[in-house]
């Protein structure tokens, strides 16, 4: 490559780091055209799976402050850049490489902290974002319906108090 094009080619790469909100290490030695067109398949639209030159990659990621990648970038490396929830994306890599052992996970970078590949396993692990909301939700929920049960008992044990004081002293007299 002539040097204006590995400029541009950093540069883009640059653009790509920034942009996303996760990137994801993988080595795809031993993986068909075919096998890696369903793997980009398989990360939806919020990733972007690119096969990349280490050098290049290594020059970015030091760039956008992420130094420590540059320790995984050896061998055939390709990157998911992942712009949404890296869950998914992660969840969509580890399960490829479940039924596609040549596809090997190496590392990754989530809002600049590092990831390592049993990091990157936890990531994907996880459930979405929208169920841990829900959970959460749902937590709330019944903290609130718990309390409003706590504040309705008192006037209700009250009134059943007042009620049996009236009964005992209609019957004493």
């Amino acid at each position: 490559m002539a040097r204006s094009d590995k400029v541009a080619a950093v540069a883009e790469l640059v653009e790509r780091f920034r942009a996303a909100d996760a990137v994801l290490l993988t080595e795809y030695r031993g993986l068909t055209v075919k096998q890696l067109k369903q793997l980009r398949r398989s990360l939806g639209d919020n990733a972007n799976y690119a096969v990349v030159k280490n050098t290049l990659a290594a020059l970015a990621a030091k760039e956008v402050g992420l130094d420590f990648l540059a320790e995984d970038l050896t061998g055939p490396t390709a990157i998911a850049f992942v712009s949404g929830e890296p869950v998914e994306a992660a969840k969509a890599l580890r399960d490829f490489a479940k039924e596609n052992p040549a596809l090997v996970l190496k590392s990754g970078a989530m809002d600049g902290v590092q990831l390592s590949a049993e990091g990157v396993k936890k990531l994907a692990d996880l459930e979405s974002r929208e169920v841990l909301l829900a959970k959460a939700a749902g937590a709330l929920k019944a903290k609130v319906a718990q309390a409003a049960y706590v504040f309705n008992a008192l006037p209700s044990k009250t009134v059943r108090t007042i009620d049996a004081l009236r009964d005992k002293q209609e019957q004493a007299a």
